[in-house]
C-alpha cells in the first residue's frame, strides 16, 4: 500500500510533515558543541527540501543512504529563505511503497509537444544531407524516447525529465533569432548543431530515481559520447559531404568554448563561436530562474547565496519591502556551515574578479567564456 504523499511545493511554515521522499545527498557534520547533525537534500517531482537532524543522529544514520527512499516526520520552517524541514523521525521505505512518478521533477512544457517541435524544426532544414542525418536520430524509437526523457544537466541547469529536450529546443530557437540578424551564418548547420550538441547525455546522465552520472559519462564526457553518436550515424547515410560532417562535429567539440570548461576545441567558426554563447546563454538563464523561484516564502527582495554561482540575485518583485541584506544572511548561515578547508589567498586589490559582462576579446585572449565566476567546487562533469 503506497503511503500518503505531501509534495514538498505545498509545504508551509510550521506544516507537520509525514511524508515519503527520496534521498538525493546526505552530510553527517559536526556543530560546534560537537554533537552531530546530518543535512539532507530531499527531492520529489515537485522541487526539493533540505532536512536537519539535529536528535538520534547515529542511529538514523545507520538506516539509509543516498538515494533510498525514507519516510520523514518533521516539523516545517523557514530559514534564510527557505523551507526546511527538521526531521525528528525517519524510515527507511521499500522502492514498491511509493509511487516513482512522485519523485523525480519534470519539464513544465508538455513532452508532446516539444516533440512535435522538435520534427517541425527537423524538418525546416533545408540542407537535405543535416536534414536526413536528424531524422535518422528521430527514427531511431531508442534515442528519441531517452532524449524526450532525460535531464539536462545533473544540477546546473534544466535538471528535470524533458530538461534536455527544452533546452535543446531552446537553443535552437536562439539560433534562428540569431540568423535573421546575421545572415552570413549557416542557419542549418547552427540549428542542427543546437539540437546534437547535448545529444551524448542521454547515456552520460542516469534519471531512473536521481540524476548522475553513469560510468561512461564520467570516463567520457557527453562531448566525446554525442560525436561518436554522430558518426555511428553517419554510417548509415551514403554521400554525406565529409566537409560537413567535420564542421558538425566541431560545433559538438567546441561548444563549451574554453578548455577549463571540458571543450576539447575552441570555437574556430562563426557557428561554433553563436552556439556556444547561446548554449551558455539558456543554460544560465534557467539556472537563475530555478535559484529564485525555489523560495516562494522568503519575503527577502535577494535570493540566498548560490554557491556554485558564487553570489545573491536580486528579486525585483519583492522591492517594495525588502528584508535583510546579503551580507546579514551571509553571517547567519556561517554560523550553521561545519568548518570549510582553507581558502586561497585573498585577491590583490587590483586584481579584479571576473564580472557579468565580457567580451570576444576576452575569449580571443583565452579568458573564461562563462557568464560567471569560475568555482572551484564544479562538478567534475561541468554539467552545462
Amino acid at each position: 500500500m503506497e503511503l500518503s504523499k505531501t509534495y514538498i511545493a505545498n509545504i508551509r511554515e510550521r506544516d507537520f510533515v509525514d511524508s515519503p521522499f527520496l534521498v538525493r545527498d546526505k552530510v553527517m557534520a559536526m556543530a560546534k558543541n560537537g554533537k552531530p547533525y546530518m543535512t539532507l537534500k530531499l527531492v520529489d517531482r515537485t522541487g526539493e527540501v533540505e532536512g536537519r537532524v539535529w536528535d538520534r543522529v547515529d542511529e538514523f544514520n545507520g538506516l539509509f543512504g543516498k538515494d533510498d527512499f525514507i519516510r520523514v516526520k518533521g516539523k516545517a520552517s523557514v530559514y534564510l529563505g527557505k523551507m526546511q524541514l527538521v526531521v525528528q523521525e525517519i524510515e527507511r521505505l521499500a522502492e514498491k511503497s511509493v509511487s516513482l512518478a512522485d519523485f523525480l521533477p519534470v519539464s513544465s512544457r508538455d513532452t508532446q509537444v516539444m516533440a512535435t517541435e522538435l520534427r517541425q524544426k527537423v524538418d525546416s532544414l533545408k540542407n537535405p544531407h543535416l536534414r536526413a542525418l536528424l531524422k535518422v536520430f528521430l527514427d531511431d524509437s531508442d534515442f528519441l524516447q531517452a532524449y524526450c526523457k532525460a535531464p539536462a544537466a545533473k544540477s546546473m541547469h534544466h535538471v528535470y525529465l524533458g530538461g534536455l529536450l527544452e533546452h535543446s529546443l531552446a537553443v535552437a530557437d536562439l539560433a534562428d533569432d540569431i540568423c535573421r540578424r546575421y545572415s552570413e551564418l549557416d542557419r542549418d548547420l547552427l540549428v542542427a548543431g543546437a539540437l546534437l550538441h547535448d545529444i551524448g547525455k542521454v547515456d552520460e546522465l542516469r534519471y531512473v530515481r536521481t540524476f548522475d552520472y553513469t560510468d561512461e559519462g564520467k570516463l567520457l564526457g557527453h562531448i566525446v559520447m554525442g560525436v561518436e553518436m554522430i558518426d555511428e550515424k553517419l554510417r548509415g547515410l551514403e554521400n554525406f559531404p565529409r566537409p560537413l560532417a567535420l564542421l558538425l562535429k566541431h560545433l559538438l567539440l567546441s561548444h563549451h568554448g574554453q578548455y577549463e570548461y571540458g571543450s576539447p576545441k575552441r570555437p574556430k567558426t562563426m557557428e561554433a563561436v553563436v552556439l556556444n554563447f547561446i548554449d551558455d546563454l539558456d543554460a544560465k538563464i534557467n539556472g537563475v530562474r530555478t535559484h529564485i523561484e525555489k523560495e516562494p516564502d522568503s519575503d527577502s527582495a535577494w535570493t540566498s547565496y548560490h554557491r556554485l554561482y558564487d553570489r545573491y540575485f536580486f528579486k525585483p518583485q519583492n522591492l517594495a519591502e525588502p528584508t535583510g541584506t546579503p551580507n546579514e544572511e551571509q553571517e547567519r548561515e556561517v554560523v550553521m556551515k561545519p568548518a570549510s578547508p582553507a581558502r586561497p589567498a585573498a585577491r590583490p586589490k587590483n586584481d579584479k574578479k571576473p564580472s557579468f559582462g565580457f567580451s570576444l576579446a576576452d575569449q580571443l585572449k583565452g579568458k573564461s567564456l562563462d557568464l560567471f565566476a569560475a568555482n572551484p567546487e564544479k562538478e567534475e562533469g561541468d554539467d552545462r
